[in-house]
């Protein structure tokens, strides 16, 4: 299938496409090895996240110790 892009960098991405995902307004675009890729993502309300924070029963601390652990494995910059 051909997409073409427009003088303002758009795509329209065909309609079969589309409906063989699920539902969504936003995608991860990431360039690798010459090719263009596409992945739907959910964006989430912060008060979604923060609920879900607490249905775990993860506080600040956790969360810090999380990412402390996360940049010394090399995993955030």
């Amino acid at each position: 299938m051909l997409a073409k892009m427009t003088s303002k960098n758009q795509l329209t991405l065909p309609k079969s496409v589309i409906q063989a995902v699920e539902a969504t307004e936003y995608f991860d675009v990431e360039a690798r090895a010459g090719q263009i890729s596409l992945t739907p993502v959910r964006v989430q309300r912060g008060d979604a996240v923060r609920a879900k924070l607490a249905e775990l029963n993860l506080g600040p601390a956790d969360i810090a110790n999380a990412v402390s652990w996360a940049r010394a494995t090399g995993m955030l910059p």
